[in-house]
């Protein structure tokens, strides 16, 4: 209210609460957005979180050491899981950035990003890998049966186009390629 009472331009002829409202609006929403939490944690939750921090320290005086969850659930009177739940959104109210600087003794300085993995990520390497190893199986084959893998599946011809080029018929060709598919299957499964 006091910056829109600085910044309320009387010689523009409007009145105050035409200015006034929006301003305050747009103040409370930056303020949303940019102070609370980004991750909504249930009320029932919050309370439980801060009921905790007294009974902790009740137990603590009480036991001379940490109470266990069960402990803490116990006298909250919740599950033991819905203990956990609620520590687990306690401490993961504020998301973290992948650049926030993660030290290590061995490695040094490195970001958050650098230790998450991904799980939809495959290296170039481990695809030169993959096909090394489909190659060595392949070369294992009989000829022709590698030929006629080779042509369905690099080639990405037809069976029928296999069988032509090959001069046998498609039949053989489709049980040369099953034949060939479950030998390598076996190949590879020995290699790993």
């Amino acid at each position: 209210m006091i910056r829109a009472i600085e910044r309320f331009d009387l010689s523009k002829g409007h009145a105050f609460s035409s200015f006034a409202i929006p301003y305050i609006r747009g103040e409370i929403q930056h303020y949303l957005r940019d102070k609370s939490p980004s991750v909504r944690v249930p009320r029932h939750w919050l309370s439980l979180e801060r009921k905790s921090v007294a009974v902790i320290k009740d137990l603590q005086v009480q036991f001379n050491r940490n109470p266990s969850d069960a402990e803490v659930a116990a006298v909250l009177e919740i599950s033991v899981e819905e203990w956990q739940e609620i520590k687990l959104a306690h401490l993961n109210r504020e998301p973290l950035s992948l650049d926030a600087p993660v030290q290590d003794e061995d490695e040094g300085a490195t970001c958050l990003g650098e230790l998450v993995p991904d799980t939809k990520y495959r290296s170039f390497q481990l695809a030169q890998e993959d096909q090394i190893r489909v190659q060595q199986a392949l070369s294992m084959l009989e000829k022709r049966t590698r030929e006629i893998l080779e042509f369905v599946f690099l080639y990405d011809l037809t069976q029928k186009e296999t069988a032509e080029r090959l001069g046998i018929s498609a039949v053989t060709v489709s049980r040369r390629v099953k034949k060939g598919l479950d030998l390598l299957k076996e190949i590879m499964t020995k290699q790993l």
